[in-house]
């Protein structure tokens, strides 16, 4: 009794085992699976923008959106047709995307030969207005060696197309004026100017407008000039690029503004007084 009294007693120590425990119970394997699905769409990705063209892009787009339906125009195939109809006029008005067959959308008409060059040729004139810019710009700068107007002439004149053809815009400053105040009298600022406009007519054949644009006076005068000044500024420029050598039948027209189209917000600024010689469109004059 004595020994077995003073034996150690036996401890059973019971353990729950779990064979998932330990790898927390197989959660990391679902977002590693997650990540690398989401690696793969994405080089995936990364591969489509590589490999198709903007059209194909367009109709993969197209697909995914839930805003628009699945055959919409723009399939993004590239068979002889670009996934669209070769009839668009067809197409357009049961696809929801507008135009009949009466007024059919310019860029997506029905394609194949009509017997007529009307796109073609106003892409070509537009083409031409721009080589035009370029030739006017690498002149007034010297783009292609001395240029051939000074600074403080060139500081004048700006150039930009419009829908007419190619505008040569002769402005004024605070401090160099292209006509007496209030008059139609020019400086010999824009006599000089003048010359130069007749300089770069000669590089090409387009016919010309001839426009003039004068800044607000006070309404607290009893009589408005800005209509007559500015049409008889516009007759002077005329006359002034005639004299330094200009085709008089070039000239198509002249025209007054009055202060109606002011270049800036300030419709008594200085810079409102302005002069352009637009080099017109050959296809503008038959519109």
């Amino acid at each position: 009794m004595g020994a077995q009294s003073s034996a150690a007693p036996v401890i059973i120590k019971r353990k729950k085992v779990v064979a998932s425990d330990g790898h927390h119970g197989g959660a990391w394997k679902v977002a590693y699976a997650d990540f690398v699905t989401a690696m793969m769409a994405f080089f995936l990705l990364m591969w489509l923008l590589n490999a198709t063209t903007e059209k194909q892009r367009k109709g993969l787009a197209d697909y995914f959106s839930p805003t628009i339906p699945i055959n919409r125009i723009s399939g993004g195939g590239d068979g002889d047709f670009g996934g669209e109809s070769v009839f668009s006029e067809d197409t357009l008005p049961k696809n929801g995307t507008g135009a009949t067959q009466h007024h059919a959308t310019e860029s997506l008409r029905a394609r194949g030969e009509t017997g007529v060059a009307q796109d073609d040729g106003a892409d070509s004139s537009k083409s031409e207005i721009a080589e035009m810019k370029m030739a006017f710009d690498e002149a007034l700068r010297g783009l292609s060696g001395e240029s051939m107007v000074a600074d403080e002439l060139q500081r004048h004149v700006i150039t930009r197309v419009t829908d007419e053809g190619l505008v040569v815009e002769i402005f004024e400053t605070q401090h160099a004026r292209l006509f007496e105040t209030g008059k139609n009298e020019p400086t010999k600022l824009l006599m000089a100017l003048s010359e130069l406009v007749v300089e770069l007519a000669a590089l090409v054949t387009n016919p010309v407008a001839v426009e003039a644009h004068v800044k607000a006076v006070p309404i607290v005068l009893k009589e408005n000039p800005v209509w007559s000044l500015s049409a008889a500024r516009s007759d002077t420029l005329r006359l002034l690029m005639l004299k330094a050598g200009l085709d008089g039948a070039r000239v198509q027209r002249i025209t007054g503004h009055a202060d109606r189209e002011p270049a800036v917000s300030n419709l008594m600024a200085v810079r409102n007084n302005r002069v352009e010689v637009i080099f017109l469109r050959e296809d503008s004059l038959r519109e």
